[in-house]
């Protein structure tokens, strides 16, 4: 039988509301449950763009962070691009609503500290336009912020496609007590009729500190590298979840031998890595996270049980033990039952 979680693991997990519920109807739930508060918040991501020459927009989305009595953060509430299935792309939106764009990661930045995401879409960049002394223009819907030269800055746009129904719960990082504080979150969810979405999955954040070292980085590579199949067969990865990506070949390269941190830093910049990898490395392979200092697991599948979630994350922990271990993980002979055997001897060590 496969332990409880020994771990401090922060859990995203992807839910999909009921048509007439949304994200922050869960969150309100929540926060009454529990005699918390919510805050709305913004949420940064990306979305392709429809403008000529420009590959991509950055946008701002509405969450909802929620608070115990003590002020305690107990999860936050947001958005997930990848979320489509189901969704009607022409539904309008519903009042209070809205997103912000532009195309630059510095502005982004300064319009969420600046900008209220529990404003209405009329005023939510007004304190952005007060910086550069200009006025917020409308078209239509859309309300455009221009600089004194007449550059676009910013819009904000209504969210339409019923975008208020995609739901990420990402909580804290949990200590203890990770059946009992998924359960809560879940239960609530299911009450309110949120279903797992088809493009859903579940990802772990594992503190990062210990896969500093080069040893274990190399050894969580070869493991995401080597055992590739076996560990989604395994783990029963959703094939119709996206931005997942087998580990760039010149980093799978270099752990062929040892490594040091300097060899793997440059495959990984010469490999182009990103986040949207089975497992996101980006946070351990900087001396300076950005964000916070985590190895993402980003393979598990969409579930809204607390018993599915923390048995897989489970056996993830048992791998992720071995792979502290400074004997390299071998490459094969890679079958879901041999990855079932090692997960057995970590166990066994641990005892």
């Amino acid at each position: 039988m496969i332990p409880g979680l020994r771990r401090r693991i922060g859990f995203e997990i992807e839910l999909m509301a009921p048509p007439g519920v949304s994200r922050r109807t869960l969150a309100l739930d929540l926060a009454g449950r529990c005699g918390g508060s919510v805050r709305p918040v913004w949420h940064h991501d990306s979305e392709p763009s429809l403008v000529p020459g420009l590959g991509r927009f950055l946008h701002l989305t509405q969450g909802f962070e929620v608070r115990r009595p003590d002020g305690s953060p107990l999860c936050t509430l947001v958005d997930d691009i990848t979320l489509t299935h189901g969704l009607d792309p022409r539904a309008p939106a519903l009042p209070g609503w809205f997103r912000v764009l532009t195309d630059d990661t510095r502005l982004l930045r300064l319009l969420s500290a600046r900008c209220d995401p529990g404003t209405t879409l009329p005023r939510v960049l007004e304190p952005a336009a007060d910086l550069w002394g200009t006025t917020v223009e409308r078209h239509g819907d859309i309300y455009r912020l221009n600089d004194a030269a007449g550059a676009t800055i910013a819009l904000a746009s209504p969210a339409g496609g019923e975008r208020e129904r995609p739901c990420e719960i990402i909580t804290p990082p949990l200590s203890a007590d990770h059946h009992a504080e998924l359960s809560f979150l879940l239960g609530a969810a299911r009450g309110l009729g949120f279903t797992v979405p088809h493009e859903a999955a579940v990802h772990l954040h594992v503190d990062g500190g210990p896969f500093r070292s080069p040893a274990a980085l190399a050894n969580l590579i070869r493991l995401f590298a080597h055992w590739r199949e076996p560990l989604r067969t395994l783990l029963a990865t959703n094939p119709a979840c996206r931005r997942l990506a087998p580990l760039p070949e010149p980093l799978v390269d270099v752990v062929a031998g040892a490594p040091t941190t300097a060899e793997l830093r440059q495959a990984a910049q010469t490999g182009q890595i990103t986040k949207f990898y089975d497992v996101n490395l980006t946070q351990v392979l900087t001396d300076a996270p950005p964000l916070r200092d985590t190895v993402e697991i980003r393979i598990l599948p969409g579930a809204i049980d607390a018993d599915e979630i923390v048995h897989r994350a489970a056996l993830v922990e048992l791998l992720l033990d071995r792979c502290l271990d400074p004997t390299p993980i071998p490459s094969g002979p890679a079958t879901p039952d041999a990855l079932l055997e090692m997960a057995a001897a970590t166990l066994v060590q641990d005892q």
